[in-house]
């Protein structure tokens, strides 16, 4: 992680809990770090837990990815304030409990909007400002197992996960997208999804909890994020997935 020692990562999501962790590990590997998430005052709170010295390079900005114009204005701060983006982060997701076939609409249209929305305006801005300052970046999805294969729910009735699974294998599809696209705008900037199984956010639903599955920790997930930064420049690790152990 030497070579990103005092270089600038921004992390979406970054209020809880996979997020969170992320940022953690960011600032212990001397980056600056910006904190994108609706709940700021989450992060003004998490910023003050921090030692000093990391107090100083975290930045938390209050950015909802489903809106082009808030990460437009995100990220013109982050342009004007630290010169630019080298890691990009893309973490922030949604999930509401439902049947694709039933539920309100609204809220599958929120679902597709962050989850793959989201990830093309960040992924945007971030990639441009690596290409017009020459830098071999590294641009991280949060994918999903579910963005692979959809487990079977037949002994439990209709399945809940209604347009979850098809956003993550959205970005399955875009990390290979991006993967050509990077090559062939002429850049050196990295593409890598992470995959993990069931973890323990916010974003699972309570019942779903209680019913004891095999669950990962956020940090656990972080780590495998931080793995993958820490490779040489000529090592791209495009998909890792991780699941608990006993997990699916």
């Amino acid at each position: 992680m030497e070579r990103w020692s005092n270089r600038v990562a921004v992390v979406t999501g970054a209020s809880s809990g996979i997020g969170v962790e992320v940022v953690k590990d960011l600032l212990k590997a001397n980056l600056v770090v910006v904190g994108l998430a609706r709940r700021v005052e989450r992060m003004e709170k998490f910023k003050t837990a921090l030692p000093a010295e990391q107090q100083k390079r975290f930045h938390a900005f209050a950015c909802d990815v489903a809106s082009q114009e808030s990460v437009n204005k995100a990220f013109d701060w982050i342009i004007k304030k630290l010169g630019g983006v080298d890691i990009l982060v893309n973490n922030a997701g949604t999930w509401k409990l439902g049947q694709a076939s039933t539920m309100n609409v609204t809220d599958l249209e929120q679902t597709l909007q962050v989850n793959v929305m989201g990830v093309v305006y960040v992924t945007q801005r971030a990639f441009k400002s690596m290409k017009e300052r020459n830098v071999d970046g590294h641009v991280v999805l949060i994918n999903s197992i579910v963005g692979h294969k959809i487990p079977v729910t037949a002994n439990t009735g209709a399945p809940a996960f209604n347009l979850y699974p098809p956003s993550k294998y959205a970005i399955t599809a875009l990390t290979e997208v991006y993967r050509q696209e990077f090559n062939g705008l002429g850049t050196k900037i990295k593409i890598t999804s992470i995959s993990p199984g069931l973890t323990d956010t916010e974003i699972v639903p309570e019942n779903l909890k209680s019913l004891g599955y095999p669950m990962l920790k956020p940090e656990d997930v972080s780590s495998c994020i931080m793995f993958t930064l820490s490779t040489p420049p000529h090592v791209q690790i495009h998909e890792l997935t991780v699941k608990p152990v006993g997990g699916e």
